[in-house]
This record gives C-alpha cells, structure tokens and sequence, in this order.
C-alpha cells in the first residue's frame, strides 16, 4: 500500500506522527508490532513546512563520535542549508519510530520529496 502526505503549510511534528504511524502500520486492522508492513510512505512539498523562525534558530540536532570533545552541534537552520528539509523531516520520524531492530527497515519505506 502507498499513502502520501502533502506537508505544505503543515508543522513538522504533525507530519512525524503520521508518517510514522504509517509506517508502523497502526492504521490497519492486522497491526503486528514485531513485523515491517507493506506500506511505503511519500511525503511531498517538505520545503513548504511551517516552521517558526524561533525553531530555526534554536533547534539543535547533536552528534557524537565517542571522543572527548567530539560532541558536534548544529541548529536546525545549518542542518537546511547543508542537506535540506528531507533531514529534518527524516529525523524527526526516524525519533517517533520505536528503537528496536525493525526501525531500518521501515525507514527504508520512507520516501521524502
């Protein structure tokens, strides 16, 4: 099944959850939580979010090499201006998919234009 989301005038969060409910498969009646569903997800028009300018500026999205001092920082408008919305936008639902094994797999359903 093939579900697409249009994001224009839409805040991040909003279409995070949803992308990831669909990809979970919550929304169907056979939901099974220990299998990936069939299901691929587009999100189209990610450059026409609604994202305050406070949001830009303050975001923060973190690295860490495992080093001392390896701890990389950048605000959310650094992270648009290097690799675009499609980062955000898969950042935010790779964090509302649930941290086990099966995460990959249904990232990879993913599709962000």
């Amino acid at each position: 099944m093939e579900y697409t989301i249009d994001a224009k005038g839409k805040k991040l969060g909003r279409i995070a959850s949803e992308a990831a409910i669909l990809l979970m498969g919550k929304n169907t009646p056979d939901f099974q939580k220990n299998e990936v569903p069939s299901v691929k997800v587009n999100i189209e028009n990610s450059s026409d979010l609604n994202i305050d300018d406070k949001k830009l500026d303050n975001k923060e999205y973190q690295r860490y090499s495992g080093y001392p001092g390896g701890r990389k920082v950048r605000m959310m408008k650094e992270v648009i201006a290097k690799k675009g919305y499609g980062e955000i936008v898969e950042k935010a639902v790779y964090g509302m998919l649930p941290a086990n094994k099966l995460r990959a797999k249904m990232m990879k359903n993913l599709i962000i234009k």
